[in-house]
Formats: C-alpha cells, sequence, structure tokens
C-alpha cells in the first residue's frame, strides 16, 4: 500500500458531508441551494485530483490514509483506491451534480433539507468506494440509508411513496444483517489463524483480511452471506422488486442515483470474491445462472412495459445481470467489460431515468398511451434520448458498444451458454427500447397537452451535455478506462485462478 502525503481522499468524503451542514444550516434557499451545488463541483474537483494522482503502473492500494478509529477491536480509518476503485469517486461526483441540477426548480418544500441529504449521499457514497476496512465499509454503507429515505418519501411523486420508501429501507436491513455477520465471520477467523485471542487480535482491514487464510467451509459461508447482502443492493433477481416500485414512486433524479451507482455489484468485486476465492471458484456456476437469469428476465418484463420510469428500472435489472455474466466469466475481458459498465450506468441510466423525470415534469405522465409524436416538439430531448437509447443498447461510437463487447467475448470464452444468453440480453435490451421510442417519441402528436409542451431548457441542456459527451469520448477511447484498471483486473484474477492450483 501506498501511503498518502495529504489526505486527499478524506477531502473528497468529508467535504460533501461538511457542506450537507453548511447548506441545511443556511435560512436563505436560493442562496443555500448555491451553496451546495459549489461544494458539489468542489467535491467533483477533489476526486479529479485523486484519478490524476493515481497511478495506473502500480498494483497496489494507492492514496492511503490509516487512524486509529476502535483500538480495542483493530478497526482503523482505512481508505485508499486501485484501478478498480478509483474511477467511481468523479464519477459519483459527477452525477451529484447533474441529480442537483436536474432537480434545481422541482423541489417546492423543503429545498435545503433535499440538497444536504444529496450531499450527504454523495459524501457516503464515495466513502464506500473508499473504504478499506470492513467495519468503516459497513458504516458507509448503512449510512446510504437515511438519506434515500427521506428523498424517496418526501419527495416522491407516487401516492404510495412512502411504501416505497419503508420497502427500500427493509430491504436494504435485510442485506445488512447478513453483511455485519460475514464481516464477524471474517475478522474472528484471522485471530483464529493467527493464533490469538479474541477481541485483542481481530482484523477488519480488507489487504490483511485478503492475505489470511480462510478455510474452505467459512470460504462458503462468508460467499453466500456477502453475495447475498449485496445482491439485494444490486439489484439482482429474485431479490429485485423494491426497484420498479421507487422507479414508479419516487424522484426521478433520486431513482438515477439507484441505477446510476450499482453499489451491490461493486460491493461483490471488492470483497465477496477476493475475499473467498475458492467458494467464488466453486459456486460460479451459480453467479453465472442468476446473472443470466436476471438479464433475461429483466428484459422480458421491460419488453411488457408502458411506462418510461418502471421500462427503465427493469432495464437496469437486466443490464445488471449482463455485468454479473461478465464477472461470472472469470477472465479479463469480462470483468473489464463488467467495471466498464459499471461506470456506464452512471452516465447512460441515469439521464435516460432524467429524462424520463424531465417529462413527468412537463406531462405529468410518462405512460406511453399519453404521449406520442414528443420528437416534433421536443426535438433537443429527443436528440438526447436517442443518444442514450443507442448507448443503453450497445451501438458503435458509444460507451456501451466497448463495455457489451467485452463481456460477450468474456462469456463466449467461458461458456457458449453463457454467451447465448448476452447476446440473447443484447437483442431483447434493443427490442424494448426501440418499441417504446416507437410509440412515444415517434408518430403523430394524439393529445394537446404534447402540443403545448415546452423543450429543454438551458440548464436541462446543460446537464444533460456533459454525459452525452463523456459517452461520445468513451465509445471513441475505450482505453482510457481499460489501461486505467487493467493491472488491478489481472491481480483481481489472479487471485481467483490461483487457488485452483
Amino acid at each position: 500500500m501506498i501511503e498518502a502525503d495529504f489526505p486527499l481522499l478524506s477531502l473528497t468524503i468529508i467535504v460533501p458531508l461538511l457542506g450537507a451542514v453548511l447548506a441545511g444550516s443556511i435560512r436563505n434557499t436560493d442562496f443555500s441551494k448555491q451553496v451546495a451545488l459549489f461544494v458539489a463541483v468542489l467535491s467533483l474537483l477533489l476526486t479529479i485530483c485523486a484519478l490524476i494522482l493515481f497511478d495506473a503502473g502500480k498494483n497496489e492500494f494507492q492514496l492511503v490514509e490509516r487512524r486509529a478509529w476502535i483500538p480495542i477491536l483493530n478497526i482503523e480509518y482505512l481508505i485508499g483506491v486501485d484501478g478498480i476503485s478509483v474511477l467511481f469517486l468523479p464519477m459519483t461526483a459527477l452525477l451529484t451534480i447533474i441529480t442537483m441540477l436536474a432537480s434545481w426548480n422541482t423541489i417546492s418544500h423543503s429545498a435545503r433539507f433535499h440538497f444536504s441529504l444529496l450531499l450527504a449521499l454523495e459524501g457516503v457514497s464515495i466513502g464506500i468506494f473508499c473504504a478499506l476496512d470492513t467495519v468503516l465499509f459497513f458504516l458507509f454503507w448503512e449510512l446510504t440509508l437515511p438519506p434515500f429515505f427521506f428523498l424517496i418519501g418526501l419527495w416522491g411523486i407516487g401516492s404510495q411513496r412512502r411504501s416505497a420508501a419503508m420497502k427500500y429501507t427493509l430491504f436494504m436491513l435485510s442485506g445488512g444483517v447478513t453483511l455485519l455477520l460475514a464481516i464477524i465471520v471474517l475478522a474472528t477467523n484471522h485471530a483464529i489463524q493467527s493464533g490469538g485471542q479474541i477481541p485483542a487480535d481481530l482484523s477488519f482491514s480488507l489487504p490483511i483480511l485478503l492475505e489470511t487464510a480462510l478455510p474452505q467451509d467459512l470460504q462458503k459461508l462468508v460467499f453466500l452471506l456477502l453475495l447475498f447482502g449485496f445482491a439485494v443492493k444490486s439489484p439482482l433477481v429474485p431479490l429485485h422488486t423494491w426497484l420498479p416500485t421507487v422507479a414508479a414512486e419516487g424522484p426521478t433524479h433520486v431513482v438515477a442515483i439507484l441505477v446510476g451507482l450499482k453499489l451491490g455489484i461493486y460491493g461483490i468485486l471488492r470483497f465477496a470474491m477476493p475475499l473467498a476465492p475458492l467458494a467464488t471458484m466453486e459456486y460460479s456456476w451459480i453467479l453465472s445462472v442468476i446473472g443470466a437469469f436476471t438479464l433475461i428476465y429483466g428484459a422480458l418484463i421491460a419488453l411488457q412495459q408502458t411506462n418510461l420510469r418502471r421500462l427503465l428500472a427493469y432495464a437496469s435489472v437486466s443490464h445488471v445481470g449482463l455485468v454479473m455474466v461478465g464477472v461470472a466469466s472469470l477472465n479479463i475481458q469480462g470483468f473489464q467489460g463488467a467495471i466498464f459498465q459499471l461506470l456506464n450506468f452512471t452516465l447512460v441510466a441515469s439521464s435516460l431515468m432524467l429524462i424520463a423525470g424531465f417529462i413527468q415534469h412537463r406531462l405529468g405522465s410518462t405512460e406511453a398511451i399519453h404521449l406520442g409524436g414528443l420528437a416534433k416538439v421536443m426535438p433537443k430531448l429527443t436528440a438526447f434520448y436517442f443518444l442514450f437509447a443507442l448507448a443503453s443498447i450497445g451501438v458503435p461510437g458509444t460507451s456501451g458498444f466497448p463495455a457489451e463487447l467485452l463481456m460477450i467475448l468474456g462469456a463466449i470464452s467461458a461458456h457458449s451458454v453463457l454467451g447465448v444468453a448476452a447476446l440473447s440480453g443484447a437483442i431483447l435490451s434493443a427490442a424494448y427500447m426501440l418499441s417504446y421510442t416507437r410509440r412515444t417519441f415517434l408518430g403523430p402528436i394524439i393529445h394537446d397537452d404534447v402540443k403545448q409542451v415546452i423543450d429543454l431548457q438551458s440548464r436541462e441542456m446543460i446537464l444533460l451535455l456533459i454525459p452525452a459527451l463523456l459517452i461520445l469520448a468513451l465509445g471513441f477511447y475505450p482505453d482510457y478506462i481499460l489501461n486505467i484498471n487493467q493491472i488491478a483486473s489481472e491481480e483481481w484474477l489472479s487471485r481467483l485462478t490461483l487457488t485452483t492450483h
């Protein structure tokens, strides 16, 4: 591990949290919103600095900060990044700015509290990507619950928004129980393996736990506990039902964060698989089956949707399945494609959900029966929608293409059935996106409300232009992403494959 001379990563976490307190304490609403946006931009600059300082040629955790936290249990404040996690920091900060701008004029009550929650959510989400102590990770993980609960329950657009907030929270709490149990098992095993005593020789440090021998029976237990906890958040079928509910009832800019930040899949990659490598190899077929079923099931249900928000929710579930297929391939193509696609979610899935929000705000509905002919009256929004839809499908020239291509190649290399599932998912993805597009954006205008709708405003254009440019840039130059996580991906795979020899 490479220690940091300056606490840059701590600043990326603390600045949004302090900004949340500051924005919430300012009485003037407009000034509070401006302060929140300034803090979000500052946070983005800090994360970009972290990315610039990161050396992709070194195979170890970098910018590491270590402080004693709870010495009696050997719990530390330990943070750092590697090639797998470093890119998620600026993506998280960028998504926060975009959601702030998207909700700038649509929040009619308690705006200070709303923007404070967005900043708090940013801080703890960045903490998840930086945490190298499992208890610290769990703390950040659980701290995402209060912001989401209030954001969904207080500013949702559906009559059942409070029930949706409760459903989301209960699902996440059930997953958190298994995560905590797995963390305790890992720490206890370290004390036993080192010949020490409990609690004096417990260890919650991820780098130490990665080097600690874990008996095969415990590996199976830890792997299944972690897999369940992270699968709830991902979400993977059959633990996905909270997402369509939240998509229908919650505010679209908050749902954009949920579909844009796949913290559950990150947890599987960062903790579940490398900490239990033997179990991962033994149960890789389970990951493959879950991923393929989630991929096809989500796509088939999306194909039946007439509401854009629910369609995008099931599309997100389907894409998570494809990522799981790529990971379960256990080869470099599938893994790098999966990481690429996780980054794409921040740009593509969240932007499509924000567009759904713009339509909802203007027309009061995203049901296809209430729309039609949007391309005639909203050409700017339609242009952005088409770009993001094409990226979601994986059309060449967009960032979705290299990600899906790598995952499909990885799946085919691993097993022909996985390859067929990945290709089938890609075809179904095009089917449900193009089908809804034809019904909603093309054809004649049949409702008077649609004739009078206003196209994108300047602020909305700017917030969509940023991810649009990144999608095109990464579509033509994917090597930037792949080079950053190349060495970390190879190390991740070697940890798994060496266990079989």
